[in-house]
Parts: C-alpha cells; structure tokens; sequence
C-alpha cells in the first residue's frame, strides 16, 4: 500500500489536470512602498516599473512537479517549430541560472518524495518522505509563506493538484503524513498569523477536503469574507482580495482532456497577481505545475508534453510580469524528476515528438473512460491520432476485462490488484505512442537526479550555480529579512 499511497496510483482518476481559457486579468504596474498601485508616470505618458530591485519585494515561486532536465530538453524537441532549422529555445531556457540537488533526509529512501521535497525548499530544511514542513522529530518548520504573513504581505497557492497535495500543503500547514488531507484542509482554515489567515488567494483542486465531511470548511471561508469560486467564469467576476478556487473534487483534469469551464493554470495564476498585487508590502505566490508529475507517473508522454505546455505559459506570463513589476522575483524549479523519462529509445537515434502533437486525449484520460465502462475500441478511435494496431487493441480489452473482473471482487477501491491491473490497462493504452515516439521509461515512480533552476528579477544571482533544494528557501528568507517595505508604511 505505501506505492499506491506515495504515488496517487490508487486511481486513474487521480492523473488527469485542468484545461480552457479565461480572460487575461489587467495587472497594476509596480509600486514602490507606499505608493500603492499608482507608480510613476513617465514624460511619454507610459508608467515605469519602481521599487526595490536589490531584494524583491514580490516573490513568485513555480513547481513544475516531477519536471527533471528529461522534461524540459523533451519539451524543447516538442514546442520546436519544425520549419526552421534550429532547434528553438523554450521559455525556460533563457533564464537558466543552475541545478537542484533533490536528496531527502530519510532513514531508508535517499530519493525524495514531493513532501520532503516541498519541506526543503518551503522551510530551508531537509526531512523524511511524507513529512509537511514538520523535521524527523516531528516539529513544525516555518515556511516563507508564513515569513511573508509575518512581515504583512499577501500569500497566495495556486495548483493544478489538490489544493491538499504535499507541495502546497507544505507552505501552510505541519503534519507528519502527507495522506492527512483533511487535517491539512482544517489548518488551512484554522490556523492564523497575526490574526489573519495564512493563505489570501487558494486555487486548484480538492473540494472534496472542503465540504460537510471536513467541518463546510468552504462556507466557514465564505463567512469570513473569501469568494468561493468552482469555475473559471466566477473566478474572472471574483471581486474580494481572498478567494478560495475549488474546480475539481480531486486533481485538476489534465489540461489536453479538461472541460472548457475549468481554468488554465496561466488563468488561476493571474487571478492570484490581480488580488495579491494591490497589497503595498508585496506578496509571496507559489504556482505549482503539479500534473507534470500526475502524468508522468503511468508514463503518460502525451500528458506530460501538455502539461509542460501550460506550465511554459504560466511561466513566461510569471516573466512578462516582472517587465513592469521591477520589485519582483520569479524562481522555477521542481522538487525531483518522474518516471525516469528518456528522450529516444531502442537502437534508433530519435525521438518523434510529431506523433505526440497528433494525440488528441492522454492515456490517462483514456484509461479512465475505459475503466469506467466505457468501450475500448471508441475510446482509443476516440484519443489516438496515430495508427493504433489491431492486436494491440486485443491487449486492451484483455486489460479491461481484467480489470472489471478485479472490481467485481475487490472489497475496496484501495485494493492493490486494482492499481495493478488499472496499470497494466494504461501501459496497454499508451504502448503505441510510447513506441511511435520513441519514448523510454524507467520507472512509475521518482528519480534522483539534481533538476534545473530558472530565475529572474532582484536576486537571481542567489541560484546560480549546483545549489541544495534548501537555498531556494534560504534566499527567500534573507530576501524577506531584508525587504525595506515592510518598515515604510
């Protein structure tokens, strides 16, 4: 049980993320400290980003979960424009600064997990696989979240996961277990700094961690004057400064597979800037790309290319934004790389990302509607955009027969043949895509390999160089020690 618990393999359900567009939120230009969102006009009428520049007062930190150098060089042959003869530079590349090491402070396993991972560069100090922000004695670690709540500025988290997943988890709440979701749901709420709470803008998925089950967390929220939203539509109308953003009972749908009411990630993101920016003293805002990691599990390439895709997005709207907001800094990273991705296997020298772009569902989104019930052959008509072999089609409903017959016997859903057989059912499914791109595999769980740092804005010297995922809260801290707006107003 403990692979099925770490992983989220329980269900297929739990490997899919969110998709559809909302409209661009206006963002203010920077302020310097007490001048609100005013700014400074120049003579030509255009306003000019002002404020601190040494330590920034605005800090935005990404998580592309699960996105180890694997990731973002595949990413770069798939986004590459096939009619020039360059291989084309991605968002990320531009802002490389340096690399990661991942390794955990764990009795028995020396590579981590996202809770440990989280811990480290939330709070600046290693821990065990499945501790949030607590250390191997199970006491509480401060996050920068909560040096940010500290020092008067707005916080915000922002995900594609449950909003209880370990990496948001690990900014605003302590447990020693990772599985302890609805304790995390209820410190989200309960506990305040400086009588206030925690967490001003919360966005992703996991309603189900917020409803009468779990104390009507939502509603208690809602008394205390935060928006409740549950699609992108009253997410763009949200009008209070605190929102909670709940668009799935679960994981967010990934983004090739989701309904058109779902928020993109880039849109939850600049929802976030748009309330937390009108705070004079800064913010602190972690965007998490966390269905990179929920597709790289099963070994999902078509759904970790899109997911990549709407991290690139959020990303380079993250930098689009530092143009007119001087004062704030943008760091992304990942707390491990997934899956053991290889970028070509077997004996030819290539990779086809070309077969990926054609797909038109993920495996996961197509394991799922064949668990369901659904039938195999419509499905995969349905999802494929490549030729898929008929005998390979016999492998499917073999697979899916299987797999209902273990239901039909299993006394709960958290039978381990369950996970077993939906396993084999999706390495069915994905086998063709997997092979027409030429797309190895090593493992369905987590690799220890150091992963990339990309930065811009005051500080990004800070993460230059092979760094331990401990310095990204280290700086962080210094940064917000040294924050000359917290003691102008």
């Amino acid at each position: 049980m403990r692979f099925i618990n770490k992983f989220g393999k329980t269900t297929v359900a739990s490997t899919i993320l969110a998709a559809s567009v909302l409209g661009t939120t206006q963002l203010s230009l920077a302020s310097s400290p007490g001048e609100g969102n005013q700014g400074q006009q120049g003579q030509d009428g255009d306003y000019m980003a002002i404020g601190n520049t040494e330590n920034p007062k605005n800090v935005i930190f990404m998580v592309g979960d699960g996105m180890g150098p694997s990731y973002n060089s595949a990413y770069r042959y798939y986004a590459d424009d096939p009619n020039t003869k360059e291989l084309d530079q991605t968002a990320f590349d531009k802002y490389l600064k340096g690399t990661n090491r991942t390794n955990p402070n764990d009795p028995k396993e020396n590579v981590t997990d996202s809770a440990a991972g989280g811990t480290a560069f939330a709070t600046g100090h290693k821990t065990y696989n499945g501790a949030i922000s607590v250390d191997n004695n199970k006491k509480p670690l401060k996050s920068v979240l909560e040096q940010a709540k500290e020092n008067g500025k707005s916080t915000g988290l922002v995900t594609t996961a449950e909003v209880t997943d370990a990496t948001p988890a690990v900014y605003a709440a302590h447990v020693d277990d990772r599985d302890k979701k609805d304790e995390i749901a209820q410190q989200f709420y309960n506990d305040k700094i400086n009588g206030q709470h925690k967490v001003d803008v919360i966005l992703g998925g996991g309603s189900k961690y917020f409803g009468k089950e779990n104390g009507n967390l939502k509603e208690k929220f809602q008394q205390d004057g935060y928006d409740y939203v549950t699609n992108k539509t009253d997410l763009a109308n949200s009008q209070s400064n605190q929102v909670l953003g709940l668009f799935s009972e679960k994981n967010m749908p990934l983004q090739l597979d989701a309904p058109k009411k779902n928020p993109l990630l880039v849109d939850m993101e600049n929802s976030a800037l748009s309330k937390l920016e009108k705070n004079d003293k800064g913010f602190f805002l972690m965007v998490e790309g966390a269905s990179i990691d929920k597709a790289g599990h099963p070994n999902d390439i078509t759904g970790v290319m899109s997911e990549m895709g709407g991290f690139e997005k959020a990303f380079q709207n993250a930098i689009d934004y530092t143009d007119t907001h001087k004062d704030t800094l943008v760091v992304a990273t990942a707390d491990h790389s997934t899956g053991g991705l290889s970028i070509a296997k077997g004996k030819d020298y290539v990779w086809n990302p070309e077969a990926i772009h054609k797909m038109k569902h993920t495996g996961s989104y197509m394991t799922e509607q064949i668990a369901d019930g659904k039938d195999p052959e419509k499905v995969i008509s349905k999802g494929y955009g490549i030729k898929f072999p008929s005998e390979q089609l016999d492998k499917v409903k073999e697979a899916a027969k299987e797999l209902k017959d273990i239901k039909s016997k299993a006394k709960s859903e958290d039978d381990p043949k369950i996970a077993e057989a939906t396993t084999k059912l999706q390495d069915a499914i994905q086998k063709p895509i997997n092979d027409e791109s030429h797309t190895g595999w090593t493992t369905y769980g987590h690799t220890g390999e150091d992963v990339n740092t990309y930065a811009h804005g005051p500080g990004e010297d800070k993460f230059l160089g092979n760094k331990d995922n401990t310095d990204s809260a280290k700086n962080i801290f210094d940064f917000f020690t040294n924050d000359v707006s917290i003691n102008q107003n």
